[in-house]
């Protein structure tokens, strides 16, 4: 890999490349949207992103991370993702953005489509908000079926985590 930083794993005591995290700059709703659309209807920075429809919807996200374990190495894969949440979720966070004291959950729908799965719905996610202003790490369900979320609590392989990454980069 590329992009990697060489450091002495707590876990072994042997030296490993980290792996860049698997980042996704808006949710896919804003990138689906054309360029005309991004100026006219759509507000983003590094953290939120709202989208205003014609019909008076709003679309409200925030970044957050989400930690896939592997299972076969000492390193987790870690993805830069976008959920949705509801109005009173997002001016909660919005208003507690800076408070590094703030500590909370909130549900959110993942806004990202991930190329190895296929998606006929958004999953359900826990949000869950970190002291420090750390982004909010989120949990799927574990009642919803979807490979997806049976991945993430039964963890991947090494192999599966470095083709996400050649993927994507």
């Amino acid at each position: 890999m590329n992009d990697t930083i060489k450091f002495i794993c707590e876990c072994c005591g042997k030296e490993h490349e980290s792996w860049p995290a698997i980042t996704y700059n808006a949710p896919s709703s804003y990138s689906n949207l054309s360029s005309d659309e991004k100026e006219e209807i759509a507000v983003i920075d590094q953290d939120f992103c709202v989208i205003k429809y014609a019909d008076d919807h709003i679309d409200r996200f925030v970044r957050v991370v989400l930690i896939q374990k592997v299972n076969d190495h000492c390193e987790d894969l870690e993805y830069g993702f976008w959920v949705s949440l509801s109005e009173t979720s997002f001016k909660d966070y919005l208003e507690n953005f800076d408070n590094e004291n703030h500590e909370t959950q909130y549900f959110g729908w993942l806004s990202n489509y991930i190329p190895q799965y296929q998606f006929s719905n958004s999953i359900p996610t826990t949000v869950v908000t970190k002291s420090g202003n750390d982004r909010p790490e989120i949990f799927p369900h574990k009642d919803f079926d979807h490979p997806f979320v049976k991945d993430f609590y039964n963890g991947i392989t090494k192999e599966e985590a470095e083709k996400r990454i050649r993927e994507i980069l």
